[in-house]
């Protein structure tokens, strides 16, 4: 095999492992806050609104690196720029 097809296949497996631990960390760190944010509800009901607003911030900032790792994912399938080099 030639080393572009090498570099390809490495990419697709590197790809493989991002998507599988960038699903499985955010979504445990999702969890952990639900949890917390449910926890800290039930201790202050009167500070809800409070926890709500910021448990929707963290939401937002644990979601986008799961969207920034599927754009880096994508980038490397589809327009890796390791195979510029190997031409």
């Amino acid at each position: 095999m030639e080393i572009k097809g090498w570099v390809v296949l490495g990419s697709i497996i590197v790809v493989a492992m991002m998507m599988a631990l960038g699903a499985y960390a955010p979504a445990r760190a999702l969890g952990q806050s639900i949890q917390s944010a449910l926890e800290a509800i039930a201790r202050q009901p009167e500070a809800s609104s409070q926890i709500t607003r910021t448990f929707i911030i963290g939401i937002a900032i644990i979601e986008s690196i799961v969207i920034y790792l599927f754009v880096i994912a994508l980038i490397l399938l589809f327009a890796n720029p390791l195979l510029d080099y190997l031409k």
